[in-house]
Formats: C-alpha cells, structure tokens, sequence
C-alpha cells in the first residue's frame, strides 16, 4: 500500500529542503516497524547478486547521505532496498557547515548541498545501527561509510578513518571510505596517489588484524568524485587493487556548475548531485571499469532518476546502483522501477 509520494512533495517541497529532510527522516524513525510503514513500503524485487562476496537482494542500493546517523535503516529498508549505506558518520559529533547548506534546483532535477559530514558521532551512530533489525533481518545488506572530522588536520586524517573503521567493522556488512566529499576542506587531496595509498595501505593493515580478531571479513570500499580526469582515474584504479580494497563507489557529488548555468543556486558552494551529475558519474565508471577489468566490484551512483538511468549506470560498467537525490524527487516508486530496470 504504497502511499503515493507526488501528492505529499509539493507540501515537502515548500520547506526549505534541510527542513524537509528532517521532517521526512523523523517520520521514517518514528514509524518504521509499526503498521504506519505500510505507507511507504513494497515488496523487494528478487534479483539476488553477489558483488564482493556480499549476497545482495537485487542491485538497487541507498546512497550514504541521506541517513547520516543511521536512523531509519529499517524504515528506508522498507522501500525495496537490496542494500543500505548510512553516514557519513565521523569519530566525534560535530555540527557541519553554517546553514543554509542545501538548496533544489527542480528544474534540473538537482540539489546543492554542503553539508559537511554533520552527524551526531561514532557511539549515536552505532547504537542506531544496532537497533536496526528489520531489514538485516530480510536479507538486506548495510554498509556503513565513515569520514574525517572537520577540525581534524589533513596530515592526521587516518587517525579519524581508523577509529571509524575500528568502531563499524563489528556492525557492517561492508565498509566505505569517503574520501570525495567536497564540503570538507582538502579532503578531497586524499584521493591523490600518495596520499590515497597512505591512507588505505594503513586502513587495509587494520582491516586485516581486525578480520583476524573478529573472525569476520568485511569489504571495503572506497567512495571517489566524479570531478577527476582520465589520468587521475587510472591512478586511483591501479591504487584500490594494489592495495586490495574490495570495491569502489562512483561517484560522489560534483563541483562543476556547467550544467546548471544561470540557475539562481548555481553560485552556492558545495556538491551538486541529481540529473546534472550523470553524465560525469557514467564516465568515471567507464574509466574505472576499463582500468580494473571485469571482475572488480564497482557502485555506480549520481544521477539516477529513473529506471533508464539505473540500466545506463550499469551498462557504463557499474555491477550495482545507489540512488539518493533521485529518491527525493521521485520517492519510493524510484526503487522498484530502478530494480526492475537492473534485473538479469
């Protein structure tokens, strides 16, 4: 009995959009396992897949952003998910950037935000994760991505990424490192060669004593822009399998502004993401794809507002899609007419 999102968007809509957003998460937390979730929910497309030895339901995923604190993995799990990404959580709780932090660009199928990993820290973030039972419980799978702290000095950036891994590993499915958000400032220098190789030979080390200790091995990934050349990518591809990651996810939100020129929010700092990340997003993958050759787990997310688009993420070379602003403009339909678009 889904409940038909067009009619509840316009009110949404006439919020300021962080405002909306809260508003909706609050709704998702406060009712999810209740019979009221029946409102949102549907049934999950069977097209089960295994990408980095994850058995997933079927290919359609949930882009980390939209559930910072983990709140309502059970909730969203209602719409159809095959998997879940919550965060970006950081070690210690922090406020992100001033607002105003996000703003629509309807007539582009788009939003600016710059956000800046605000979330209400590691231990918050943990105990939702735990109380989420539902959807793990129906086969769903959940990834937790963690980030760096603001206040955190770039030189010191594995010190917050090691005590993010060290908390979520007992609680993940699997494990993405954000190292592409644009609202952190110089994080994005992570992604270079040395600097990226640093970080995950000291990530990979811990990951490994930690599936030592814990007797579980979970993957990791590793989450990158869309803002990168040809080079750049070839780089960063030759870094993730040399160093063994499990996986990568393409891609995040982008600082170009070509595609909204003249749009009164194009001048707004921050990532922009929705129908104007596509393009690039499907080019990375490409990029990605012919670099790492067939068998390399590879997410491909930024642009995905429909089902067409999905079925073009994959055919770019992506094994499975994550959704996100495409849900806020479409709602829960998003997901199964994504699903079935990927299914086979």
């Amino acid at each position: 009995m889904l409940f038909p999102y067009a009619l509840a968007r316009p009110a949404l809509f006439a919020l300021d959009p962080e405002h909306a957003h809260e508003l909706t998460m609050a709704n998702l937390e406060r009712f999810q396992r209740t019979p009221l979730a029946c409102t949102w929910a549907q049934a999950r497309v069977d097209d089960p897949v295994t990408v980095a030895g994850l058995r997933l339901p079927n290919r359609i995923g949930l882009a980390a952003g939209l559930d910072k604190n983990g709140r309502a993995i059970d909730g969203l799990g209602a719409m159809g998910f095959g998997f879940i990404e919550v965060g970006t959580v950081t070690p210690k709780a922090q406020p992100g950037n001033p607002k105003p932090r996000m703003f629509r660009l309807p007539e582009h199928d788009a939003l600016i935000n710059r956000l800046g990993f605000n979330n209400e820290g590691l231990d918050a973030f943990l105990l939702n994760v735990q109380r989420a039972k539902a959807f793990r419980a129906g086969g769903g799978v959940l990834g937790l991505n963690i980030g760096k702290n603001a206040a955190t000095p770039i030189e010191d950036a594995a010190s917050d990424y090691l005590k993010g891994l060290e908390g979520v590993y007992p609680h993940a499915d699997y494990i993405t490192v954000n190292i592409s958000s644009p609202n952190t400032a110089n994080l994005r220098s992570l992604q270079s060669d040395e600097a990226l190789k640093a970080l995950l030979d000291v990530l990979m080390a811990r990951r490994e004593h930690l599936a030592a200790t814990q007797q579980r091995r979970v993957p990791l990934f590793v989450k990158i822009a869309p803002d990168l050349d040809e080079a750049q990518v070839g780089v960063i591809a030759a870094t993730l399998r040399d160093c063994g990651v499990d996986g990568v996810i393409a891609t995040n939100t982008t600082l170009s502004r070509d595609a909204v020129a003249g749009h009164r929010h194009a001048g707004e700092a921050g990532g922009l993401s929705g129908a104007p990340v596509r393009e690039a997003s499907n080019r990375v993958i490409g990029l990605l794809r012919a670099a790492l050759g067939p068998e390399f787990p590879i997410v491909g997310v930024g642009g995905v507002m429909s089902g067409a688009d999905a079925a073009a993420k994959r055919r770019a070379g992506a094994d499975v899609v994550q959704v996100y602003t495409g849900l806020i403009y479409r709602g829960p339909a998003l997901v199964r007419e994504a699903a079935m678009a990927l299914k086979g």
